[in-house]
């Protein structure tokens, strides 16, 4: 059943990185249909949901991949260890300053934003890694993950944490230490912008917790127990961690931008549910056919994210007669589809099917970048 977990896995990080691609070109940001927006502040919409899931993905793998170093630091741990953070690290960079680059910005460098998604990853990544290492009794891991969100509660509740402000301490703490020029400028409501890095420092916290709960979830896809009683365990986490968030985030809102504890509990009791939906059928039943292009994704998720990037921004800045690619692309569905709103997510599904066709490619070819 070993291969058979990791094809649903991979076919679950195949649909995440769908998502994050889909939800981050659209033909125009001015025409996007409300599910595929994130929530402005506090709430949650489908799109909230993709990079949490990519997150606890991460965590359900570490337990396949951590399970051969039997909590043991080797030499060979430690190097793997560092190598794929500071990988994601500077890949993240990378697209920062690409971006930069290519709109013409004389000292990139001094503008790069040092936070990011692929950042957060490294960092969520190296973090858990360690803690999960460290302790070898799965129960203390849960009592270091509540440690975690109850620890980070108490600094938003203290520090502002829960206001789209400069005062929040998230922004206070990511300002102080790498300056405003290397940060986010976040929208507020009436079209204003202020430095707030959704994926800050200090917000990062909450994430180790939500990988420690992924790897949880694959201690349990790892057991020698029948199928259906592994699956039923995930089963009863998911619904578990999905009421106790909704129903703490009375006082604790779901919110993404500051990765609220509650927000965390709600992605993963979702994300752990959805892993077993995915389980039941494509192990069980058999039904396999329809996920071939979400598992030719999931194959090298992180290399086509990067690719992806980098596409979107070329799309962007190469021009024809004073117009962008995308614009054009864009400008020409709007001619076969007046719906504004329309057109701009079948931009979008034919950036995923061109997209596509690289990481087919690869599969196609059996290579598969490790990142």
């Amino acid at each position: 059943m070993k291969s058979e977990r990791l094809l649903s896995l991979d076919v679950l990080r195949g649909i995440t990185i769908v998502g994050m691609i889909l939800v981050n070109n659209p033909g125009t940001w001015e025409s996007v249909y409300a599910p595929l927006r994130h929530a402005e502040w506090n709430g949650l919409t489908p799109t909230d949901l993709v990079f949490p899931f990519f997150m606890f993905i991460m965590g359900v793998s570490m337990s396949f991949a951590l399970s051969r170093f039997d909590h043991h630091f080797s030499r060979s741990f430690i190097t793997k260890l560092v190598r794929r953070t500071v990988i994601l690290f500077l890949l993240g960079l990378f697209l920062s300053w690409f971006s930069l680059v290519c709109a013409g910005v004389e000292q990139p460098f001094s503008q790069i934003r040092i936070l990011g998604v692929l950042q957060r990853l490294a960092l969520a990544y190296f973090f858990g890694s360690l803690l999960i290492m460290s302790v070898r009794r799965p129960a203390n891991l849960a009592w270091i993950s509540a440690i975690i969100l109850i620890g980070y509660t108490v600094l938003l509740a203290l520090g502002n944490g829960f206001e789209l402000s400069e005062q929040n301490i998230i922004a206070v703490t990511d300002r102080t230490l790498f300056g405003e020029t290397h940060l986010y400028r976040e929208w507020l409501p009436d079209g204003g912008r202020i430095f707030f890095d959704p994926e800050g420092l200090l917000s990062t916290l909450p994430c180790i917790a939500q990988v420690i709960i992924g790897y949880f979830c694959g201690n349990i896809l790892r057991e020698k127990t029948e199928i259906h009683h592994r699956l039923l365990q995930i089963s009863i986490l998911g619904i578990v961690l999905l009421f106790a968030g909704w129903l703490l985030s009375y006082g604790c809102p779901l919110n993404k931008k500051v990765w609220s504890p509650t927000f965390v509990l709600v992605t993963c009791g979702f994300a752990s549910l959805f892993l077993v939906l995915l389980t039941w059928l494509i192990d069980i039943r058999k039904k396999q056919k329809w996920a071939y292009p979400f598992h030719v994704f999931g194959t090298n998720p992180l290399f086509i994210y990067v690719v992806a990037g980098v596409l979107a921004t070329l799309l962007e800045v190469i021009t024809v007669s004073g117009i962008s690619l995308q614009g054009r692309i864009y400008a020409s569905i709007r001619l076969i589809l007046p719906d504004a709103y329309l057109a701009s997510l079948i931009y979008g599904l034919l950036f995923i099917g061109f997209n596509y066709l690289i990481v087919w490619g690869l599969y196609k070819k059996r290579i598969f970048i490790k990142i």
